[in-house]
């Protein structure tokens, strides 16, 4: 790779993958399937940080977390800072409280923090906002939301949505993120593809190359606002997810790799 940050790729010969987040914990992870399968290198190496707004800092946003009667959780972090931030401030949750989440591996990610239920557990069934919308949309009647989110990362398709539907709600900022410094890695490899999940993602991309030159690598996006983050930035887009057929970005690269190896 040059040293601007450069990347140079043959999509007929996908040798190796930078996925923008850490390293799965487990070993079963479905990350690892795609390795063995289509015998590709995958490099995970997360392009941003995330730190929590202290509770102190919090209560100037004067949020009344308790007058709530459902939150909203994009991701496993955004649930992270919002028990957190709970505990911090010695507020109990109410046990009838309702949780509308993105996907159902964050719903269950609340088994961490709460006794669960199905009958106060939400998710989409497919991972897109509007599955999240529609499950909202049948239970929003009389219900009071909180968005959990990071200070510069707010979904504005939520926020647009809660508003144009009337809903009573309010923003939480919990969290916010921070360029990582990925030079080491993208320095000591070349990469055939890179896989983004935020529009922060992004961003670290250039503040570590300020004059980074697509030049052919494949670009991957998970979520509306990282795509849209990709292609205002000038560059290219190859993988999107989630979609109909591909609800993950695991799936989405499966579905390129057994594209790219039938060339």
């Amino acid at each position: 790779m040059a040293k601007n940050g450069t990347v140079s790729s043959n999509t007929h010969k996908v040798k190796r993958i930078l996925i923008s987040q850490p390293r799965p914990e487990s070993d079963k992870s479905p990350y690892f399937d795609l390795e063995r399968r289509y015998s590709v290198e995958l490099v995970f190496h997360p392009f941003i940080l995330l730190e929590g707004i202290p509770a102190r800092e919090f209560r100037r946003q004067k949020v009344d977390i308790a007058a709530f009667s459902a939150v909203i959780f994009t991701s496993r972090n955004a649930i992270d800072h919002f028990f957190r931030i709970c505990e911090e401030m010695k507020i109990t949750i109410a046990q009838d409280t309702k949780y509308f989440c993105i996907t159902e591996a964050v719903a269950l990610y609340l088994q961490k923090f709460i006794l669960y239920r199905k009958r106060k557990v939400f998710y989409g069934a497919d991972g897109t906002n509007k599955s999240m919308f529609d499950v909202i949309n049948k239970h929003k009647e009389n219900e009071k939301f909180l968005y959990v989110c990071s200070e510069n990362q707010q979904d504005n398709e939520i926020v647009t949505w809660l508003k144009n539907n009337k809903c009573e709600f309010q923003l939480a900022f919990m969290y916010r993120s921070i360029s990582n410094d990925v030079t080491s890695v993208m320095s000591k490899k070349d990469f055939d593809v890179i896989c983004f999940f935020t529009p922060s993602g992004v961003k670290s991309l250039f503040d570590n190359f300020p004059s980074f030159q697509q030049n052919g690598t494949v670009l991957g996006a998970f979520g509306g606002n990282t795509s849209k983050a990709i292609e205002q930035a000038g560059l290219q887009l190859l993988i999107k997810a989630p979609a109909p057929k591909t609800p993950s970005m695991v799936s989405a690269l499966d579905q390129f790799l057994a594209q790219v190896s039938k060339k």
